[in-house]
């Protein structure tokens, strides 16, 4: 074969920098040439990484097969196309409301039932069933907020009778129902604002965990995000979890049992859950955290997640950074962020 790579540039450097980590967040974007093997690739490939001089990058499958490359058995890459239509059919069927099985979902896209369960999950970080159960969470949420009776939300959302709700959304919500509609009316939330080497954090907390944990706020601020709420300031049950909270702080990564009262959409709790994975001391991109949460495309959505995090260094959103390298924003200001992460390398 007479083709040689293109001379290498800043893209390249990029989808090169993707193929090293399979970042499934690319499968689709561009495929990888492999020259000495004569094959092409998904990004996200399992196979062993080929050398950097023989790879080139093409747009597609089919500029790939114009250059003389065949697709890799392996990963098919050929098939992401067909894999994502497939996906968008089962989620609008999904999101249609009505109870669908797996054979049911196998037949409307035209794989077996048990292949395209690989696929659903290796697109949305979920299987088909607990999609459905995230959406109608989602949905439970969504109809709390606007609702004059919660079983008017709960019946709206989906679910047959107010015990099938209460029963899918122990341990969720965190708050009950009427107090996550009402601004956090009927809890008790304990709080604290204690000096750190950081600066002054403020720690609240409910029965169930850590549902506020900031820099440079007060009184003031935790009043406007549960107005409802029975604000009580230090206490003797609260002070062991401001210790371990204080604790986090000064020594981060250390703080993945300290329980948690918080919620947001499926999409949200997928891009947290994924934030607390990060090992301490590394970073990722927002591309990276969108597709551990089960949606690559959705970058700006894993962005929003990360501003919508309540509990700062407890859900480590100071571990994401742009895929330039650069360390992006943060809620309190860069140099917290920087120090957070130089104290995880540190250990």
């Amino acid at each position: 074969m007479t083709t040689r790579p293109a001379p290498c540039d800043a893209d390249d450097d990029m989808r090169w920098a993707a193929v090293m980590r399979r970042d499934r967040a690319y499968d689709g974007q561009f495929v990888t040439g492999v020259l000495s093997t004569g094959i092409y690739c998904r990004p996200s490939c399992a196979a062993r990484h080929p050398a950097r001089s023989n790879v080139r990058f093409f747009v597609d499958g089919a500029q790939a097969r114009a250059a003389g490359l065949r697709p890799c058995k392996r990963c098919l890459p050929d098939d992401v196309s067909r894999d994502e239509a497939a996906v968008r059919a089962a989620i609008d069927s999904i999101r249609g409301g009505e109870s669908v099985t797996l054979n049911e979902l196998g037949a409307i896209t035209g794989y077996s039932p048990t292949h395209f369960s690989r696929v659903f999950k290796r697109a949305t970080g979920l299987s088909p069933s607990a999609y459905a159960r995230a959406l109608k969470e989602e949905r439970a949420r969504d109809a709390l907020s606007g609702a004059a009776r919660v079983t008017d939300a709960i019946y709206d959302a989906g679910y047959e009778a107010p015990s099938r709700f209460y029963a899918a959304m122990e341990g969720k919500l965190g708050m009950s129902a009427s107090a996550w509609r009402n601004g956090g009316r009927g809890v008790t939330i304990r709080w604290a604002v204690v000096e750190t080497t950081l600066g002054a954090m403020l720690v609240a907390a409910t029965d169930k965990g850590v549902c506020r944990l900031s820099f440079e706020e007060g009184e003031e601020d935790l009043r406007a995000r549960f107005p409802q709420a029975e604000l009580a300031e230090g206490g003797a049950e609260f002070s062991g979890l401001l210790e371990r909270a204080i604790a986090a702080v000064e020594r981060p990564g250390i703080a993945q049992d300290i329980p948690l009262d918080v919620a947001g959409t499926a999409f949200q709790e997928a891009c947290w859950k994924a934030l607390r994975e990060i090992p301490p001391g590394e970073t990722r991109s927002y591309s990276e955290i969108a597709a551990a949460a089960g949606n690559p495309r959705a970058v700006r959505a894993a962005g929003s997640a990360n501003g919508a995090n309540n509990v700062a260094v407890l859900i480590p959103c100071h571990r994401v950074i742009r895929s330039d390298g650069a360390i992006g924003g943060y809620a309190y200001g860069t140099a917290i962020k920087k120090e957070l992460l130089k104290r995880e390398r540190e250990g």
